[in-house]
């Protein structure tokens, strides 16, 4: 039988501050958020008359239904070619031991290494010339650039710690590599995959330079910078900026709660391995 000792107590006081630490930053968005404007007591204090009037009020004078249509866009396809690309490129590099396989590893490494900031000039006319500033289309480009090498970084290792017993079993009875790794190598990249997917989902979600800069002086924005445009030069309404977080925050926490159990298992899968 297990006593209850000093140790455990400590353990449970960390636990408990760590989960008010997180939590606070929540509380006082979640709080300001329903929180009228004519109410100025300290953001910390309760709000005693909560309204949901700031939400309506930044959908509409934010256009954050718009925003939000284009953000799922950019992060679902800037995400699904991201992991299809780099699934694909991690599987020979990581499984042909040959010179010109680690040089080219080392050449999507290097995009680890480098600034996107350097290529922004030569990026933004790039873009141009295609005719695509001011759509959506130019930050799904970009972003499946951008995020490539690092996700490749990510599969690699973990394709150089998975046995090749069954592909090459998949090999002899007559499969191609291609679907070998479709049949075969593929399920068994759950755990990378989910890791990857959380990442890069997080990552081009919550980016604002790229948009402000391929999107300027259009009508299409992203959630970041749709928030940004409620801070004025002489007057800032922070109650709506804090609703209008609230808002960004609720898609990825809606898409969180209904993929949690295979993030999870990934996130533990990948610790196993």
């Amino acid at each position: 039988m297990n006593r209850y000792r000093r140790r455990t107590f400590a353990l449970e006081l960390a636990m408990t501050a760590t989960a008010l630490i997180v939590g606070f930053p929540v509380y006082v968005l979640v709080n300001l958020a329903v929180r009228p404007a004519s109410d100025t007591s300290s953001p910390i204090s309760p709000t005693t008359a909560p309204t949901l009037d700031n939400f309506s009020q930044a959908w509409q004078q934010g256009a954050l239904g718009g925003a939000l249509g284009n953000s799922l866009l950019v992060t679902a396809c800037s995400v699904l070619i991201v992991l299809a690309v780099s699934s694909l490129a991690a599987y020979p590099l990581a499984r042909v031991a040959s010179r010109w396989s680690r040089r080219t590893y080392l050449f999507f490494l290097l995009g680890l290494v480098l600034p996107f900031q350097l290529a922004s000039l030569p990026l933004y006319q790039t873009m141009r010339d295609l005719g695509l500033l001011g759509t959506p289309w130019a930050l799904v480009l970009f972003y499946s650039g951008l995020q490539v090498p690092f996700t490749v970084f990510l599969y690699v290792g973990f394709l150089r710690a998975l046995p090749r017993d069954f592909e090459d079993a998949a090999l002899i009875d007559g499969c191609t590599p291609l679907q070998g790794f479709r049949h075969v190598v593929l399920p068994m990249l759950k755990p990378v995959t989910v890791t990857a997917l959380v990442l890069n989902t997080v990552a081009v979600w919550n980016d604002f330079f790229t948009p402000l800069l391929y999107l300027s002086g259009s009508a299409q924005q992203t959630m970041p910078v749709a928030i940004a445009g409620f801070v004025g030069q002489y007057v800032t309404d922070w109650n709506l900026i804090f609703a209008a977080l609230v808002i960004s925050i609720l898609p990825v926490l809606l898409v969180y709660f209904l993929l949690q159990r295979s993030i999870i298992n990934g996130f533990a899968g990948g610790l196993r391995g």
